[in-house]
């Protein structure tokens, strides 16, 4: 699996843990959409898209099947907000 695009919308509000939104292509046939940017206790990580079943809980819509390819889309979405907001 090769990520050939990866795009940053950074969130602009100071107060919020929220940092961005970040989109993500897979070999440039499969885009995922709406992978948050969060400032956690123990710094950034990224949050797969979720939605709210019936019982008020938030389940993931997409997410890697394996740890590697968590750390893999992770330190990728990561590396590419670095760059984002240090062009800001």
């Amino acid at each position: 699996m090769k990520i050939t695009d990866i795009r940053i919308r950074l969130v602009t509000k100071d107060d919020s843990k929220l940092k961005a939104v970040a989109s993500f292509t897979i070999d440039d046939v499969f885009v995922v959409h709406d992978v948050k940017v969060i400032e956690g206790s123990n710094g950034l990580f990224i949050q797969m898209p979720s939605r709210k079943d019936p019982n008020g809980e938030y389940r993931d819509i997409v997410h890697p099947l394996n740890t590697p390819t968590r750390e893999q889309i992770s330190s990728e979405i990561l590396a590419a907000y670095d760059k984002e907001k240090n062009n800001a």
